[in-house]
């Protein structure tokens, strides 16, 4: 890429991850090099970039270049603090929640075109897939396995509000500087159903902490409904189900306690 900026050099950046290089042109200009495993992930995040994201430039990152043949791309730097960063006062914690129900409302609103109804089938499915590898490597019993079954087949008949979603909205892709917000990562980004965007935060981060729902939802300019409130819970256990498999899988087990919990609070 460097006859799109020119020679870089790297800049020391230790709590960047492992596939993220923080880079500067001879001028000073920042950029950050993020280089994917996945050509699935790398294609989709040139494509949420080139179309999803136009309209929000103000939000996120400018994709500057890519290089197929490496999954390689060339990021604008955004600034700020990481939003699950220990360091951000109570105040800073509450502000990005609000300032992310912004974000992601426009985000979800930006492609109208993608705002259709979907099935819960393909959702359902890929819950039994889950299931399967869950039960494979032995971390569920056969009562959850029978209540994550149940759940996917109350999904599997459930029509979902579609919108271009950004599939992993949580603090850890947000930054904050000064009051505005940055969202990051957009790998996973798809037409997908809405309600699946605050999956995480429900189940992850505001668990004991209503006051931070109440900040994004401020920002998002409305509550879910009750049928929405009704999806988002049956989405706990798409969320539970891949917490314990990729848990199992990483060998994280903050994460594997995090499903478990997460299972024994869905029925």
């Amino acid at each position: 890429m460097a006859e799109t900026v020119g020679e870089v050099r790297i800049i020391s950046e230790p709590g960047l991850p492992r596939r993220l290089l923080l880079v500067a042109d001879s001028s000073g200009r920042r950029y950050v090099v993020k280089q994917h495993r996945s050509a699935e992930r790398f294609a989709q995040e040139v494509r949420a970039y080139a179309t999803y994201l136009t309209s929000l430039r103000d939000l996120t990152a400018e994709l500057v270049a890519h290089d197929p043949s490496n999954r390689t791309l060339l990021l604008s730097y955004v600034p700020g603090d990481d939003c699950d960063s220990p360091a951000l006062t109570s105040s800073e914690r509450s502000l990005s929640h609000h300032r992310a129900g912004v974000a992601l409302r426009r985000l979800h609103d930006a492609t109208p075109e993608e705002q259709a109804e979907l099935s819960g089938c393909g959702l359902a499915d890929r819950m039994h897939q889950w299931t399967r590898r869950a039960d494979d490597a032995g971390i569920v019993s056969r009562d959850e396995r029978r209540l994550l079954h149940a759940y996917a087949l109350r999904l599997s008949s459930t029509t979902l509000e579609g919108s271009v979603c950004h599939l992993d909205y949580q603090p850890r892709n947000w930054r904050l500087h000064r009051d505005a917000l940055f969202v990051v990562d957009f790998e996973h980004c798809r037409p997908d159903a809405r309600v699946r965007d605050v999956g995480r935060l429900e189940h992850r981060h505001w668990v004991g902490q209503p006051h931070l729902r109440d900040a994004f939802f401020s920002g998002y300019g409305r509550l879910l409904s009750d049928a929405e409130q009704q999806l988002l819970h049956l989405f706990g256990a798409i969320e539970a189900v891949t917490a314990l498999v990729r848990g199992h899988e990483t060998g994280d087990a903050e994460l594997s306690a995090h499903g478990r919990a997460l299972l024994a609070r869905l029925p």
